[in-house]
Parts: structure tokens; C-alpha cells; sequence
């Protein structure tokens, strides 16, 4: 099952990345279903599967498979994609196609699924700890740190929400290297921050844009920290 699992994601791969030029994704856009470049995408994928597949055509029905629900998603995603919808469409695309790889995987190597595998108590201390490093800890973020205010914090002087989310991945790779005791990792993120942040501290006038990146650093990595250390020690006594 694993190696029939690697080749249909490594054909997806090249075909919906490796070899689709933005020329090609361009194209497709303007002219959609017309676009000859979806039919090119389509014979790569076809290309790939069959090669990684080493010819072996008792897979048939499963690429055929692959390839029309293939073809029909890509097709729907080019007729309702817009500029708002974009992305989102984007993910929802790739999740079908990986939803489709699995059902194909399914039908030729049978796997069990435990869906109550999902409710074991150290999946749920794993859940709650991303959600307090993510969503929690961007909530407190904000009510502490709206006690001071700067020009800086300005909406049209930086982009949308740019700081909450650059606030939630940083913790979410803290507390990630604490769970793995990559603790030299959390040294090498702060020094990064730092370095990207040295051209606003030392344009600022007084010291008030340094103390308030130094409170919220400091603030979202202890979140972070003191999360993870909480996790490793409930997780040690379940």
C-alpha cells in the first residue's frame, strides 16, 4: 500500500507542479475547458502515472479514474475560480485530488480506519495545544498589547492581519521544536526574527517600537514555550 501511495502522490505532483508552468495555469484561466494546455496538463498526469505504475495496466481503472475526476474538478475550478475565491479554491481543488488518490489507493490495497483513533487523549492534548498556540494566544495577544498604541499598528502601513498570522506561525514552530526538544531551532527563529526586525528598530525615533517588539516577542514565545512544556508534561503522565 505505501509504495502504490508514493507513486500516485509523486504522479500528482508532477503533474499539478512540477511540470505546469505559470504560462500554462495562465492560459487555462483565459480559455478554461478550451485551453489546450488542460489536456496537455491532463496527458502528463496520464504520462507520470503510467511510468511510476512501471506499465503495469492492471492499475487501469484506477488511472483512468484519476484522470477524468481529474479532468472534471479542474474544469469546475477554472469556470468558478475568481480573484476572491482563489485560494481557497485552490486547497479545495488539491483536497479532492488527494481524496480521489485515496479512495483509488482503497480500492486496491484495502486500509482500516479508526475514526475513534482520532479521540485518544493524547490526540485531543495535541489539539487543544495547537489551538491555545494558534487561535488563544492571538486573542490574548491582542487584548495585552492594544494597551499601547503606535502609528505603526496602522492597518495602511502594513498588510491585512500580517502580525496575527506571523504571530501564530512563530509560536506553532516553537511549540512544534519543543515537542521535538529542538531547542536550538527556537535560538535560530528568534535570531531570524531579530534580524529581519533590525531595519524598523533602528529607524524608530525613541525607544517606544523597540519595547513593543520586544514585549510581544517575548510574550508570544513564552505562550509558546510554556505551552509546550505543559504538553510534554501532561502527555508524560497519560
Amino acid at each position: 500500500m505505501i509504495v502504490l501511495t508514493l507513486k500516485l502522490l509523486i504522479s500528482h505532483v508532477l503533474g499539478d507542479f512540477v511540470f505546469q508552468p505559470n504560462r500554462w495555469v495562465g492560459e487555462k484561466k483565459k480559455k478554461k475547458h478550451l485551453s489546450k494546455y488542460l489536456y496537455l496538463h491532463i496527458a502528463i498526469h496520464a504520462l507520470a502515472l503510467i511510468v511510476l505504475l512501471q506499465f503495469d495496466f492492471t492499475y487501469w481503472v484506477g488511472i483512468l479514474s484519476i484522470l477524468v475526476s481529474h479532468t472534471i474538478i479542474d474544469i469546475l475550478k477554472l469556470n468558478l475560480e475568481t480573484n476572491k475565491n482563489s485560494r481557497w479554491l485552490f486547497f479545495l481543488d488539491q483536497i479532492v485530488h488527494l481524496l480521489i488518490i485515496a479512495i483509488v489507493i482503497n480500492c486496491y490495497t484495502p486500509f482500516q480506519f479508526n475514526i475513534g483513533n482520532l479521540f485518544t487523549s493524547k490526540t485531543l492534548l495535541l489539539l487543544l495545544g495547537i489551538f491555545n498556540v494558534t487561535f488563544v494566544s492571538a486573542v490574548i495577544m491582542r487584548v495585552v498589547m492594544s494597551k499601547w498604541y503606535l502609528e505603526e499598528n496602522e492597518p495602511e502601513r502594513s498588510l491585512e492581519e500580517a502580525g496575527k498570522y506571523i504571530g501564530i506561525l512563530e509560536r506553532l514552530f516553537v511549540f512544534g521544536f519543543i515537542i521535538l526538544n529542538q531547542w536550538a531551532a527556537i535560538g535560530l527563529l528568534i535570531t531570524a526574527k531579530s534580524v529581519f526586525r533590525f531595519g524598523d528598530l533602528s529607524k524608530a525615533k525613541d525607544r517606544k517600537l523597540t519595547e513593543y517588539v520586544l514585549i510581544g516577542t517575548l510574550l508570544s514565545f513564552g505562550i509558546a514555550i510554556g505551552t509546550g512544556l505543559l504538553y510534554i508534561k501532561i502527555i508524560k503522565t497519560l
